[in-house]
């Protein structure tokens, strides 16, 4: 890996009602390459517009700040439609992001889903064309903010140890679902 990106955080949000106003648990996982080193926690707003700067917060009132390298998303959103700006994240915590999904997301769906359900939609929009096209990833299709597609894969493969994204998905989601109902369910 070029620039040794193995110190990693990974953000996932715990389950949530799907309708009215709320605050959902985001959980960061921090891991030195598949050793779980921390984790840090908060609230972000359900469809909000807060993710980008809760994500910063969490990492910069860290004692994990200095070591961080690269920040993993499972999807580009969080506790709905609260859309991370990963280019502004990558800039302020100053290390490369990279998104992750399982499939392809059928972008119209999701275009569609947001403009009639969400407020500041094509604020959010505009977010999610600006992260960049979606491109494969091995298995997996990606994002990404400050690092090129090879910097991806070798991120991805020294940080996966079950299935095909990084341990610290894989354990933020466990620890949020765990959190925020009593028990862990489900794959990241």
């Amino acid at each position: 890996m070029a620039r040794g990106l193995s110190n990693v955080i990974g953000f996932d949000d715990g389950p949530f009602q799907k309708t009215g106003p709320g605050q959902v648990r985001l959980v960061g996982a921090v891991f030195a390459r598949t050793r779980l080193d921390g984790v840090v926690s908060g609230f972000v707003r359900r469809d909000g517009a807060n993710s980008t700067a809760r994500m910063i917060e969490l990492v910069q009132h860290s004692q994990f700040v200095e070591h961080i390298q690269a920040v993993v998303l499972q999807g580009i959103a969080v506790a709905g439609f609260n859309v991370v700006d990963v280019h502004a994240l990558a800039a302020a915590l100053h290390v490369p992001v990279l998104v992750l999904m399982r499939r392809r997301p059928r972008l119209s769906s999701m275009r569609a889903a947001l403009t009639n359900h969400v407020p500041g939609a094509a604020r959010k929009w505009k977010l999610i064309e600006a992260a960049g096209p979606v491109e494969p990833l091995g298995q997996i299709f990606c994002q990404r903010a400050g690092l090129s597609l090879g910097e991806a894969q070798a991120l991805v493969d020294a940080t996966t140890l079950h299935g095909n994204l990084p341990e610290a998905l894989r354990v933020a989601h466990l620890i949020a679902g765990g959190v925020t109902t009593g028990k862990s369910r489900g794959r990241a």
